[in-house]
């Protein structure tokens, strides 16, 4: 269940930062535009808009950018209809992928995805091909550096976290969602230095890759990451910390 940190690590050492964070705010705006739409412009009132505008803060975009998004949502600013989906496949080696939807155009995007997964020697599935293989959680990364594991161990326990995992310098805490906004705010009153916290798709196994298979498998995140109405991508792919380093360098 654990390697988000593993994921997250090479993710920052890839790609021209500038426009990874172009992408990154198109689709952090998209979320919160859905997320307003869905359940209102408080934030007090509406946890998912509140996790959204959460991640945007981290990743330091401007708060007009946020404004207008929650504006868009409420209707204040017209806006396109998104649809929220999920769509589903095989990678490399077997992998199971899972993917995040927003798009305002089921065809393309569908069109998009299918041709990726072509690209890489994988397959776009049928819904509910390897969704059973995830279930919704909350993850949390806190830093390695200063933080003592029995102190974490006893207060995220105590908190309800359900998983603690230490893997590439960071420590994952895994939660149900239910538990996830009280134990990450628990953790930071705490003084525990928390680098991410999200509510995510974690597999219940891994599939173990590589050479080849890894190589394709980075290559169809890659490109999938980089379609804007891709929201977000999950895998059970087992990869090796050395042969990550042998592929990205």
């Amino acid at each position: 269940m654990a390697g988000h940190s593993k994921w997250a690590n090479i993710k920052r050492r890839k790609g021209a930062q500038d426009a990874v964070r172009g992408k990154l705010f198109t689709k952090l705006i998209r979320e919160i535009t859905v997320a307003a739409q869905m359940g209102g412009g408080d934030l007090d009132a509406n946890s998912r808009l509140r996790l959204a505008v959460d991640k945007a803060k981290s990743q330091s975009m401007p708060k007009d950018n946020i404004a207008r998004a929650i504006a868009k949502g409420t209707g204040n600013i017209d806006t396109d209809n998104w649809e929220e989906l999920t769509m589903e496949g095989y990678g490399p080696g077997g992998v199971a992928v899972l993917l995040e939807i927003l798009t305002d155009n089921r065809n393309r995007t569908t069109g998009e995805v299918r041709h990726a997964f072509t690209k890489c020697n994988g397959n776009l599935g049928t819904t509910g091909c390897v969704g059973y293989m995830f279930h919704r959680k909350g993850v949390i990364i806190l830093e390695d550096e200063n933080t003592d594991e029995d102190e974490l161990m006893l207060a995220a326990l105590d908190l309800g976290a359900e998983d603690i995992v230490h893997e590439e310098g960071a420590w994952e805490v895994l939660s149900p969602v239910e538990e996830f906004e009280a134990l990450r705010d628990g953790l930071t009153e705490l003084g525990f230095t928390i680098q991410s916290a999200e509510l995510t798709f974690v597999p219940d196994n891994n599939t173990a890759i590589e050479s080849k298979d890894a190589e394709q498998l980075l290559r169809l995140v890659d490109i999938l990451d980089d379609c804007d109405d891709v929201q977000n991508v999950h895998h059970n792919a087992d990869i090796s910390a050395e042969e990550l380093e042998r592929i990205v360098g």
